[in-house]
């Protein structure tokens, strides 16, 4: 069998590059034109193009080249739809995603080999192997939290394991979906991997096409969606999905650091995370304590008018922002911050006290700079709320003593954070 074609060369492919222009119209792909590229990457992967471990190599490569060659474009495109900041960018952007397919590269070669398996009494005489295969062709649908994250760090683990993919980035985030959707196919191989600019009204019937696997990251609603449209077609599906992630400070803690990591967790981004902490179940008394060390972390991240501070995002469209700011005004009291700009999308970091269990703010997921603080009195009556609540993609807990039994909580990760760690801890 003939060698599969080289991916395109990053270097044969810049002067094309450089003729691009960050900002160009971000033109939507029908369902018509997934159809062919569905067509293109299954016939690359029957032909068995992503089978040899250098090319999955040469792509993971290629892909490290996009993000280094690139950057400043991911910046400003990251910049115009989230007003985010250079560094935040960098950091929760791109250099997670590099690392990512650092990790893949060092590991492919252990990951693609035959893992011996135990024997039984019916296998006593076989030699048992695992053999690790590729499914084909993998459906990534991307979130506008992190919008190059959450794209590109599924599709490292799709290459690594030997799949073709079609990626679909959030239509939220425009400017970086346009960045996403002219780079890629100057990196990647162009029969295998592929960018479509779908709108999230228009994946029910691009999931008619029937891939082999489906990545989603979303709310419950969209996820919802999705899962029902795969189920038509028995596609395997995997998704990652947001919920109210409590945070429970214990009396016994040192305060400033717990302001510190929360303060940092909830407002980066402007609130716009799935792992960001959603609200704080505080001993009653530690609550003035918490909220003044709040007060004064905030201060220090954006200075006295959060406004003005080059570090500080907005919400990425009307819509997000106009349902946050009806959340705020409906629920508990200000306690730091409130103020709110419609025309700039700006809401300033809030923390709310006296907010009651039947707030709408506790009733509904939000995404926002916004942060409900509840007491309780003892870390069992914290255990029995989260516990009444839906299950939580997250659970932080600030205490000095590790016993606080943060297992007894049914959530996919639990973190518990004490004085020895030296940073937060994002699940």
């Amino acid at each position: 069998m003939n060698s599969p074609p080289q991916s395109p060369s990053p270097a044969r492919w810049f002067k094309a590059l450089r003729r691009t222009r960050l900002g160009e119209p971000c033109l939507r792909t029908y369902p018509l034109e997934c159809v062919d590229l569905l067509k293109r990457a299954r016939v690359a992967f029957q032909a068995g193009r992503t089978l040899k471990e250098s090319f999955r190599l040469a792509q993971l490569e290629a892909l490290v080249q996009m993000l280094q060659d690139n950057e400043c474009d991911f910046v400003d495109a990251l910049g115009r739809d989230l007003h985010k900041p250079r560094f935040e960018t960098i950091l929760s952007e791109l250099i997670l995603v590099k690392n990512e397919a650092l990790h893949a590269i060092n590991n492919l070669k252990k990951w693609m080999q035959p893992q011996h398996v135990e024997r039984n009494l019916f296998t006593t005489l076989d030699e048992c192997l695992m053999v690790s295969e590729p499914l084909g062709v993998v459906f990534i649908k991307g979130s506008w939290f992190n919008p190059v994250h959450m794209c590109l760090v599924p599709l490292i683990g799709a290459i690594a394991a030997g799949n073709c993919a079609i990626i679909s980035p959030s239509m939220c985030t425009p400017h970086t979906a346009e960045c996403l959707h002219r780079l890629t196919p100057f990196y990647l191989d162009n029969e295998c991997f592929h960018v479509v600019l779908a709108g999230i009204n228009d994946l029910p019937e691009v999931m008619e096409l029937k891939f082999d696997h489906v990545f989603f990251t979303g709310n419950k609603e969209e996820g919802t969606k999705i899962a029902q449209a795969a189920a038509r077609s028995l596609t395997s599906v995997t998704l990652v999905l947001s919920g109210k992630n409590p945070c429970y400070v214990d009396q016994y803690c040192e305060i400033k650091t717990a302001a510190q990591r929360i303060a940092w967790a909830r407002f980066q981004n402007a609130g716009q995370s799935m792992v960001a902490p959603d609200y704080i179940l505080c001993h009653e008394g530690v609550k003035a304590q918490l909220v003044q060390a709040l007060k004064g972390c905030l201060m220090h991240f954006y200075g006295s008018d959060p406004r003005e501070s080059r570090s500080y995002g907005r919400m990425v469209n009307a819509e997000i922002f106009s349902h946050t700011r009806d959340l705020l005004s409906r629920s508990g009291k200000i306690a730091v911050g409130g103020q709110v700009i419609e025309t700039e999308k700006y809401i300033a970091p809030t923390v709310l006290t006296e907010v009651g269990e039947n707030d709408p703010i506790m009733q509904q997921e939000f995404y926002g700079p916004v942060l409900p603080l509840l007491t309780v009195k003892d870390i069992d009556e914290a255990i029995a709320f989260i516990n009444k609540q839906e299950k939580p993609l997250c659970v932080y807990a600030y205490a000095n003593s590790p016993k606080v039994p943060v297992e007894q909580v049914p959530t996919m990760v639990a973190t518990a954070l004490t004085p020895s760690h030296t940073g937060s801890h994002a699940c």
